[in-house]
C-alpha cells in the first residue's frame, strides 16, 4: 500500500485565500497563542509507547550529535481534535521565517463527506530531542502550497511552505540556522541523506532519524519522483532529502522532501519517494518570505 506518511492523521487546512498559482492559509495571532498553549512537552511525547505504532525501522538510523541545521519536527492538529506530527526543515527567505515540509502535512484531502478538515495549532521545533526544544517553539502565521498539488491521493508537488512567528523577536533561521534548497537537473541517482522524525516503536517521533541511500530519479505522465529504499515511518514526511551533506557542518542542499511510502499490512515502510522539485515549487519558495 502507498500512502502519504504524515503521522497519526492526515489532514487538510482550509485555505484562506487562493491565488492563481498557491493556496494560502493565514493563522490569527489568537490562534497562534492557541497553538503554543496546546503544544506542552508532554503532548509532544503523547505517543511514545503506545502498542500500536509500526515496527522499529532496520535501515533507519537514530541520528547521533546535534541535529542538523534548521531541521525540526512539525506538530498540528486536525479538528475536531486528532494530532499529528511530520518533519519539516528552515530554509534561505527574505523574512528568515520559512521552513519546508511535505504538502500533504497541511492538506490531507476531504473526510468521508467530502468536507475539508480544518487544521490547527501549527507549531514547528527546530531541533527538537526527546521533548527538548533548544531553539524554541515557533507558532506558523500562514502555510501555502502550489495550486498544482491536489492532495495526498497525488504526490506531486507534495510540497508546502510554512511562515513562522519570531520567538522572543528572534527569526527561526538566525536561532536555528537553514539548510541549503537547490532547483537544479540532478543526475538520475543522487547520494542523499534522509532526516526524519518517525513515529515508529524506536522512538515515539522523540528522536531524528536518517537514511543514507542512494535516490533514484523515476518519470512516468503523471509524476515526476526521487526514491528510495529507506524504511523511516509517518512522521518522516516533509523530512529534506539532501544532497553533499557535510556531517562536520551539519548543512547540505535539499533537493527533495519525504512525501509517500509503501507499507506493509504490517505497519512497516519499504521504500520511500519525494516528489521532484519542480517550477510551480520554486515560484512557491520565491513568495514564501512574504507570507
Amino acid at each position: 500500500m502507498s500512502a502519504a506518511l504524515g503521522a497519526a492523521t492526515v489532514v487538510v487546512a482550509t485555505p484562506a485565500s487562493a491565488a492563481d498559482d498557491q493556496v494560502v492559509t493565514t493563522v490569527s495571532e489568537a490562534d497562534r497563542a492557541a497553538a503554543l498553549a496546546h503544544w506542552t512537552p508532554e503532548r509532544m511525547r503523547q505517543w511514545v509507547g503506545e502498542e500500536d505504532l509500526p515496527p522499529a525501522e532496520k535501515i533507519g538510523r537514530e541520528w547521533e550529535g546535534s541535529v542538523p541545521s534548521g531541521v525540526g519536527r512539525l506538530f498540528f492538529t486536525a479538528q475536531p481534535g486528532v494530532d499529528g506530527s511530520c518533519t519539516a526543515t528552515v530554509v534561505p527567505s527574505s523574512s528568515k521565517d520559512v521552513a519546508l515540509t511535505a504538502g500533504h502535512c497541511v492538506n490531507g484531502g476531504l473526510d468521508r463527506f467530502d468536507n475539508p478538515i480544518k487544521i490547527v495549532n501549527v507549531v514547528f521545533v527546530p531541533g527538537y530531542d526527546h521533548g527538548e526544544a533548544p531553539h524554541g517553539v515557533f507558532a506558523a502565521r500562514a502555510f501555502a502550497w502550489s495550486s498544482t498539488y491536489s492532495g495526498p491521493m497525488s504526490g506531486a508537488d507534495d510540497d508546502a511552505v510554512l511562515a513562522l512567528d519570531p520567538v522572543d523577536g528572534r527569526h527561526v533561521a538566525d536561532v536555528a540556522g537553514t539548510q541549503d534548497i537547490s532547483f537544479d537537473k540532478l543526475p538520475s541517482t543522487v547520494d542523499t541523506t534522509m532526516l526524519g522524525y518517525p513515529v515508529s516503536k524506536a522512538a515515539g517521533g522523540e528522536a531524528l532519524f536518517s537514511c543514507e541511500q542512494p535516490a533514484t530519479f523515476k518519470e512516468n505522465s503523471v509524476n515526476k519522483t526521487w526514491n528510495t529504499d529507506c524504511d523511516l515511518a509517518g512522521g518522516s514526511s516533509g523530512g529534506p532529502w539532501l544532497r553533499n551533506f557535510d556531517p562536520a557542518t551539519g548543512k547540505g542542499t535539499i533537493f527533495s522532501v519525504t512525501s509517500r511510502g509503501t507499507m506493509t499490512e504490517d505497519g512497516v515502510t519499504t521504500d520511500l519517494s519525494g516528489a521532484a522539485l519542480t517550477e510551480p515549487v520554486r515560484k512557491l519558495y520565491e513568495r514564501a518570505g512574504e507570507l
